[in-house]
């Protein structure tokens, strides 16, 4: 694994100051501080004329891994060609002016559909977890890797796939890791070791359960009747264990076919779920009764319309879903609002494609996939739309960020900061 550093010394005291200071709010993972999307900024986002002030833009070179915003830094993954030689790299950049602060190597950078080279945009796909001053990631091989986020320093490294007897999927893992507490949780292991909960600081096995083949979705730690839980969407369906002792606490059984992507979206007691490849999507309600839990059926869309999500996962608000829908529709697929306890269609708006969107407020910041950036209410009663830039030429299938008042997107080639901040 190699490390290089931009002005180390410099780097060092200026990452010290700014750990120091207090921050409006970090999005340190895939999806947000809370992994639903949302960030609980108070920004009134839009913009005179046709864009908001960009901050910095550059070349990124391929790959969907988003954006993860930590005390004044920017973390992502990239392709790089490294002594004659393509390799994944986490990159750090300075928030504020995207200046490059170091990389670090972590895995071989071609191979991530089947035995297909990384050309076309099909490079990293996993997004960095930023905790404690430590960065997290997953390669498409299935091996975490712990990093010092100061000087990209490696902690620590453990490799599923030789260590755990793994599993991988066809496409190779797309999946990025979940942290919470002192603990990080993966998937991707063998029997009685498919699900992993491990230490934060020393990589060390807290506890090891489950026989179940991984997805592509992110692994989602949220608190449901009071009991803190990480739920895992394998090929089997919902897995939820206690993310203590990965005690089992419910499953949902789901259809498998070829590949599955988003993330659980979990809203109060209810959890959506949604494959492409004719599955469909469906939404349980989580009971408690007594020391256990069950998870009831609350409506099933089965096929790819009406309503699905190939990879993009969308957010709630107020008991309504949000985000771009159907399978391989690209460019044209639409943006729908959903009721989640219904399944019911409210609107549904043309051209978004497989692109992806966050939650600011009571507004959308969604990514089209033809590299439109718009601002939408998010309202049940009709698509409003408050505002819209140009951001990219080519194609954008990775979701927006956002903190202390700035989005940051990136397209297959290159990422841009917008102030969106109110002045």
């Amino acid at each position: 694994m190699k490390t290089v550093r931009v002005g180390a010394m410099v780097l060092g005291v200026s990452f010290f100051l700014q750990s120091t200071l207090s921050h409006a709010a970090d999005w340190p993972m895939y999806r947000g501080p809370n992994q639903d999307g949302i960030s609980s900024e108070k920004v009134a986002i839009q913009w005179d004329g046709d864009s908001p002030k960009v901050l910095w833009k550059k070349p990124m070179n391929t790959g969907f891994s988003s954006f993860a915003v930590s005390d004044g830094n920017v973390f992502t993954q990239v392709v790089r060609e490294i002594k004659g030689n393509s390799r994944e790299v986490c990159l750090a950049l300075d928030a504020a002016t995207g200046k490059e602060l170091w990389f670090t190597d972590i895995a071989r950078g071609e191979g991530y559909s089947g035995g297909d080279t990384a050309g076309g945009g099909d490079g990293p796909r996993s997004t960095p977890t930023v905790s404690d001053g430590k960065v997290y990631l997953l390669t498409p091989d299935l091996v975490a890797h712990c990093l010092n986020a100061n000087l990209g320093r490696p902690i620590w490294k453990r490799d599923l796939m030789k260590e755990h007897h793994g599993r991988n999927i066809g496409w190779n893992s797309a999946a990025s890791v979940a942290v919470d507490g002192d603990l990080v949780f993966v998937a991707g292991g063998g029997p009685g070791e498919s699900l992993l909960g491990l230490n934060k600081n020393t990589g060390a096995v807290v506890w090891k359960t489950g026989d179940e083949k991984i997805t592509h979705s992110t692994p989602v730690v949220t608190t449901i009747h009071g009991q803190r839980q990480v739920i895992f969407f394998m090929q089997s369906g919902l897995v939820s264990v206690d993310t203590k002792t990965g005690s089992l606490l419910w499953k949902f059984p789901y259809s498998y076919s070829v590949s599955t992507a988003i993330s659980p979206v979990v809203s109060g007691d209810i959890v959506y779920l949604s494959a492409g490849y004719g599955v469909g999507s469906s939404a349980c309600r989580i009971k408690k009764q007594g020391d256990g839990f069950t998870a009831t059926k609350l409506w099933f869309s089965p096929g790819n319309e009406p309503v699905v999500n190939h990879w993009s996962t969308p957010v709630c608000k107020d008991g309504y879903l949000y985000g771009m829908f159907g399978f391989k529709k690209f460019k044209k697929g639409p943006m729908k609002c959903v009721e989640l306890a219904t399944g019911k269609v409210m609107w549904s708006q043309p051209n978004f494609g497989q692109g992806n969107l966050i939650l600011v407020g009571s507004r959308l910041v969604a990514l089209a996939e033809d590299g439109n950036l718009a601002i939408i209410k998010a309202t049940p009663d009709a698509y409003q739309e408050i505002a819209r830039t140009k951001a990219f030429n080519d194609k954008c299938w990775t979701t927006p960020a956002f903190a202390d008042g700035k989005i940051y997107v990136r397209s297959i080639s290159q990422g841009t900061c917008y102030d969106v901040s109110e002045k």
